[in-house]
C-alpha cells in the first residue's frame, strides 16, 4: 500500500518559476519535506498544494508555503507573509502600505495607534491595523483587527512566538489581512499561520474530545433512564412528619346479624303480650300485630306498688 503511494506521489509533479529560477515539486517532496504535524496528507491535499505553489508562484524550499496536517483534520496550506508582500509589490497597483498597533492607556479615553510595532511600557496592547494603498484606488483599505482574536493561545495562554513579541505579530496578522482584502485576485485563497484556525490538535487531543462527546451523550441517556425508572415507580405518597396530623379514634361497630335481630323482635312481642294478659307462655309468638301501647304514666314494666 505505502509503495502505492508512493508511485502515485511520484506522478504528482509540477514545474514552474519563481523569479527566473527553475522550481521542480513532486508529491513525495511535499510530503517528505513540506509537512509539519505528526500525519500524512492525502493526495488530494497534496496536488491543492502542488497546484497552488503552481499558480501562486511560491517557492516553498524557502518557507513561502508549507503544509501542516494533525492527525484526521484537514491539512492546512500555509502561506508566509513575505510570500504575501512579494504578490502584492509584483501587482502594478501597489503602491504602499502602512501598518501599527492600537494600545490604551488609563489615562486617556481614546486608544492609540502607533506606527511600527512599539508601544510604551505603560500601555496595553489592544490591537494592529493596516492600510493598503492602490493606485488605481481613491480610498486605501484599511483594516483594523483585535489582539484577542488573533493571538494564538495553547491551554489558555499565548503561545511563545505570540507571548514573546505580541506586537509585532498582530501588526503582521493586520497586514496580511489588509493585503489580502486590497489584492483579492492575487491573495485571495492564501492565508498565512495567524489567520487560519490553530491546527494544534493531535490524535491524543482528537480523541479526548471524542471521549467528552461520548461522556456527555452517555449522561443524557442515564438522566433519561433515571426519568424513566422515577415515572415507572411507585410513588412514596407517605405523609411527611409536619404534614401529620392527630388522627381521631373512630369505634368499628361489628356488623349485625339480621337472625338475631328477628329474634329479638318476637321475643320482644311476646314479652309484652304476657304482660298484657298477666301471664307467661313459652310459646307464644307474636302474629306480626302491633304492639301494646304502654300507659305515659307507667315508668316501669312491671307496677311494684
Amino acid at each position: 500500500m505505502t509503495n502505492e503511494v508512493s508511485r502515485k506521489d511520484d506522478k504528482m509533479e509540477v514545474e514552474y518559476k519563481v523569479n527566473g529560477q527553475n522550481i521542480k515539486l513532486t508529491g513525495n517532496m511535499v510530503q517528505n519535506f513540506l509537512t509539519n504535524g505528526n500525519s500524512k496528507i492525502t493526495p488530494q491535499e497534496t496536488m491543492m498544494f502542488l497546484s497552488l505553489c503552481k499558480y501562486q508562484k511560491l517557492n516553498p524550499f524557502i518557507n513561502e508555503a508549507y503544509i501542516i496536517k494533525y492527525g484526521s483534520a484537514p491539512a492546512q496550506i500555509i502561506v508566509s507573509k513575505e510570500a504575501f508582500m512579494k504578490r502584492a509589490e509584483s501587482n502594478p497597483d501597489y503602491d504602499g502600505i502602512e501598518a501599527g498597533c492600537i494600545a490604551i492607556n488609563e489615562d486617556d479615553d481614546e486608544p492609540r495607534y502607533t506606527k511600527g510595532a512599539f508601544i510604551l511600557p505603560d500601555e496595553t496592547l489592544v490591537g494592529g491595523w493596516a492600510q493598503v494603498y492602490r493606485k488605481d484606488r481613491k480610498i486605501p483599505t484599511r483594516i483594523e483587527i483585535s489582539l484577542t482574536e488573533f493571538q494564538k493561545t495553547k491551554n489558555g495562554r499565548p503561545s511563545s512566538t505570540w507571548a514573546s513579541m505580541p506586537a509585532n505579530m498582530i501588526r503582521k496578522t493586520a497586514m496580511v489581512n489588509a493585503l489580502r482584502e486590497a489584492f483579492p485576485q492575487d491573495l485571495g485563497n492564501m492565508y498565512t499561520e495567524d489567520d487560519k484556525q490553530e491546527a494544534s490538535e493531535t490524535p491524543k487531543n482528537a480523541s479526548q474530545a471524542s471521549q467528552g462527546n461520548i461522556t456527555n451523550i452517555n449522561d443524557l441517556a442515564k438522566t433519561k433512564k433515571e426519568q424513566i425508572k422515577v415515572a415507572n415507580d411507585p410513588k412514596d405518597v407517605t405523609p411527611k412528619a409536619e404534614d401529620k396530623k392527630p388522627v381521631q379514634k373512630v369505634q368499628v361497630r361489628k356488623p349485625v346479624d339480621l337472625n338475631q335481630l328477628d329474634k329479638f323482635e318476637k321475643e320482644q312481642k311476646a314479652f309484652l303480650k304476657q304482660a298484657k294478659e298477666g301471664g307467661i307462655d313459652d310459646d307464644a309468638e307474636t302474629n306480626g300485630s302491633e304492639p301494646v301501647k304502654e300507659d305515659p304514666n307507667q315508668t316501669e314494666l312491671f307496677d311494684t306498688k
